[in-house]
């Protein structure tokens, strides 16, 4: 089983390890896009524009350029430890033996493309959404090499439970078995059941289920024997297709 994240808007503050180096980092077929977005990026981050060309707001922008400016020389973390917020937090990685961890994650990033969780970065700011000149919307630039070097990275028949929201799924889909996790709330309205999508407590139940697949071992090879596991971890979920729905109620 592989478990695909996206990455934190919110990511620690400051690195203990050495410079940053492209050639260590895994997936090695993404390094010649990961050197074009980088040069671009702190090309984009000394222009006056650059708080909107990444789309920042006014209290972001200068904390966020200033990390961007020093990506070649920062100190860099493990993404074990870079990202943080409600999915990661609910995630708990220290909780988690770091090993299996680290062979089952993958985290997908707009800067990076995608990180195994010891991959050494430095703190970032960059969206997937972003449209980065002179490389263009990186959605479209990451698309042709995701498709060929994760097709290589993950085993065949391995399941994959993708709990990616859009910008990050779009750059590569994962061939069957796959299964994308998806949160609704349940509420009874006038003694009918009714269901809405959720944002906030979506990336905290996707981190919860992640925690507990993880913490249990689990090793489901089909979308059934995820469903029985989740299930059977005292979570409510459905198989609808290709999706594995989590039903929270109040």
């Amino acid at each position: 089983m592989h478990i695909l994240l996206p990455p934190s808007e919110k990511k620690a503050t400051g690195g203990d390890g050495p410079p940053l180096d492209l050639a260590s980092l895994s997936l090695p077929g993404l390094t010649p896009v990961r050197e074009r977005v980088l040069a671009a990026l702190v090309k984009v981050c000394r222009r006056k524009d650059a708080a909107d060309v990444l789309g920042l707001s006014p209290g972001q922008a200068d904390e966020a350029l200033a990390r961007n400016r020093a990506l070649h020389e920062a100190p860099t973390l493990p993404a074990a430890r870079l990202y943080t917020g409600v999915l990661y937090d609910n995630l708990d990685l220290p909780a988690l033996d770091a090993e299996a961890a680290a062979e089952q994650i993958i985290v997908f990033s707009g800067l990076w493309g995608a990180l195994r969780l010891t991959d050494r970065v430095p703190p970032y700011r960059l969206a997937m959404a972003v449209s980065l000149p002179p490389a263009g919307r990186l959605g479209a630039l990451w698309r042709p090499v995701m498709r060929q070097v994760m097709d290589e990275a993950l085993g065949d028949g391995d399941l994959i439970v993708d709990m990616r929201s859009g910008p990050y799924a779009s750059v590569w889909k994962a061939p069957r078995p796959a299964v994308a996790v998806r949160v609704f709330r349940e509420r009874l309205v006038r003694g009918v059941a009714k269901r809405t999508v959720v944002s906030h407590m979506a990336k905290a139940t996707r981190g919860r289920i992640a925690h507990d697949l993880l913490k249990a071992g689990a090793s489901p090879r089909t979308p059934d024997a995820l469903l029985k596991a989740v299930a059977d971890l005292g979570h409510t979920a459905e198989l609808n297709g290709t999706n594995l729905d989590i039903v929270l109620h109040d």
